[in-house]
């Protein structure tokens, strides 16, 4: 039975949620760029210290934006982890741009900065970085290879609202930085997103693109006295009532992010003896990161033995799935990237994760139960 169960995700609801929606539905102002948007476009700057932030209608939006702003075209290539969601794929492809697809970091399922320099050709752009797990890539790393031959880093920073590389905010160090606010992830409002940005020209030209194109948040401020077509663009505005419910999450961001470290750091103290002695590895986090709990894994040594513990653990009421089919083994990655090497530690990775619960709520009496379920399976 679902009551019997414990789920893996459940969205965290802010207390003035519904305050917010009411007040914004009362205001009759439920298009974008209204009290709601800029109160939580502030919130967002101040935990990310960046200069600029965009809120958008998905962080897939926010990386199309950021395709559109390079000016991607068709001959054009950007490296791309394999083991990542689609979008850090589709973003490029609908500007007729090439993602080739590397390899990763098999203790954090980051991309390999060694990877990276192997597929650098003359056609190379840009390359993007997802910070898996809410954990920060080898971003010294990356940051060389980029200054070195004139490539922009994209931070998906789906999962890393919060995060910190050696002290520097998640989303911040590349040129642009993507974050998502859909329901799976620590801060939410259902579906949205947010571009991050440090140049002002770049930030400006985005602000047009997000409004279908036009100078109209210009117009809104007074700066020109109508608005009109100025370049490429889309929808990618939320409206007030996605923005409503952000501004009460990100009011609640450090005791979201104080419970799901409360359950992370319970997994890994309950399961590091067990692991170490049946040969699984844990979920680790470098000495120079500052994670953001939003998920906790182990892999199993292999893909049948991983099969076999999410069934067992689904059999006593557990939920734990594993994660991303790697973007290269995937028909449509096959049909529009390019795969230099083959990524065998993707493959890997991809085959022998599972994730554990984690959510806001997850009392000790539940972790309990999954820690007793992981720990009595047998193989």
């Amino acid at each position: 039975m679902t009551g019997d169960r414990v789920i893996f995700s459940r969205p965290y609801v802010a207390r003035r949620e519904m305050d917010n929606l009411a007040a914004a539905l009362a205001s009759g102002h439920l298009h974008g760029d209204g009290p709601f948007t800029a109160a939580a476009t502030t919130k967002l700057r101040e935990i990310t210290s960046a200069r600029h932030v965009l809120l958008t209608t998905s962080c897939t939006h926010a990386l199309e934006l950021s395709a559109i702003l390079l000016d991607l075209a068709p001959g054009d290539e950007v490296i791309v982890p394999s083991f990542a969601f689609t979008s850090a794929a589709t973003s490029l492809t609908q500007r007729g741009a090439t993602p080739v697809f590397v390899d990763i970091d098999p203790d954090t399922g980051n991309v390999d900065p060694s990877a990276v320099a192997d597929a650098i050709t003359p056609r190379t752009r840009a390359v993007v970085v997802m910070h898996y797990g809410g954990v920060a890539a080898d971003m010294e790393s990356l940051l060389g290879l980029a200054a070195a031959h004139g490539i922009t880093l994209i931070e998906d920073n789906a999962h890393g609202l919060g995060g910190t590389w050696r002290g520097r905010p998640l989303g911040t160090i590349g040129t642009f930085g993507t974050q998502s606010f859909h329901d799976t992830k620590n801060v939410h409002c259902g579906e949205g997103g947010a571009l991050l940005l440090t140049d002002d020209l770049l930030a400006g030209r985005a602000e047009i693109i997000r409004e279908k194109g036009t100078d109209r948040a210009r117009f809104l401020r007074g700066q020109v006295d109508k608005y009109s077509w100025q370049d490429v663009g889309s929808s990618y505005l939320p409206s007030e009532l996605n923005a409503a419910v952000l501004d009460a999450q990100l009011d609640e961001f450090e005791t979201i992010q104080s419970e799901r470290h409360r359950v992370w750091n319970s997994y890994a103290s309950a399961l590091g003896d067990w692991a170490q002695q049946r040969g699984v590895t844990l979920m680790t986090v470098p000495d120079d990161c500052g994670h953001t709990a939003h998920l906790f894994y182990l892999r199993m040594p292999d893909e049948s033995r991983r099969d076999g513990l999410i069934d067992d653990l689904a059999e006593q009421g557990v939920v734990a799935p594993f994660h991303y089919v790697p973007l290269d083994t995937s028909p449509a990655g096959r049909k529009y990237g390019r795969t230099p090497r083959p990524c065998t530690r993707s493959a890997e990775f991809a085959s022998t994760i599972v994730r554990l619960p984690l959510w806001p709520g997850l009392d000790d009496d539940r972790i309990g139960r999954v820690v007793d379920a992981v720990t009595r399976h047998v193989w």
